[in-house]
Order: structure tokens, then sequence, then C-alpha cells
């Protein structure tokens, strides 16, 4: 599956990210100590969410060849009673249907990395 690895040298708090290929920076912002120089550690989670109910909401409507024109996934983390909850709501463009959208919305609580999230995720860690 997928594989990733974190930096972090002197730099107050700048991580460098290789995933898939591709380096991303992280940091905190500068009321955290931070520099800003990247997005903090959560929104990167919150951006794994959206792309993955932008991307699955995607390939479900291309498959059932729908005139969808655009998605877009606005996702906010609070706490809720002590617990961390996404809101999560979804705008689509296009000539949808009510009944499709709803299924749009049905798909949406089945994509992958919402899935993950709610079952919760496993890590195991160890020391080289």
């Amino acid at each position: 599956m997928s594989r990733g690895v974190a930096h972090i040298g002197r730099d107050t708090y700048r991580t460098t990210l290789e995933v898939g290929g591709h380096t991303l920076v992280a940091d905190e912002p500068e009321r955290n100590g931070g520099a800003n120089a990247g997005p903090a550690p959560y929104d990167y989670l919150l951006a794994g969410l959206g792309a993955c109910t932008a991307i699955t909401l995607r390939m479900y409507a291309d498959r059932k060849q729908w005139p969808l024109d655009a998605v877009d996934v606005s996702l906010h983390l609070s706490h809720d009673d002590g617990a961390l909850v996404v809101k999560r709501t979804l705008a689509f463009s296009g000539a949808l249907q009510p009944e499709q959208k709803s299924r749009m919305a049905e798909i949406a609580e089945k994509t992958p990395v919402t899935l993950t999230l709610k079952a919760g995720l496993r890590i195991d860690t160890s020391f080289a």
C-alpha cells in the first residue's frame, strides 16, 4: 500500500514529507511556534479526507454517467463534547437529480478514508 517518510531537523517545526513520490512540507502556524511554511498535520488529515471524498464521488458519477460538473468538499475539524468531529459539506455542480445527490451523500460515507477514520486505525511503532 502507501509508504511515507517524515523528517525534521533543527528547524523549529518545519517537516519534510516524502509520500507517493511527492515532497511536501508540514509546519505549525506561528501561533504554535512554527513558521507556517506548510499545512499543519491536521490540515493534511482533512486534505486526505477531502481528496478521497471528491475523487470517489467523481469516479462514481463518471461510472454512472451522471451529469456532474464539479464536487466541492468543505471540511471543518472541531471539538464537540470532548471528541474530535469533522463536519463535511458537499456541494455539487451539474444537473444532478435530487435522488442522485442523495446517493452521492451515501457514497461519501463509504469512501476508503472515511471508513478508515470511522473505524480507527492501529499504529504499530518500532525503532530503527
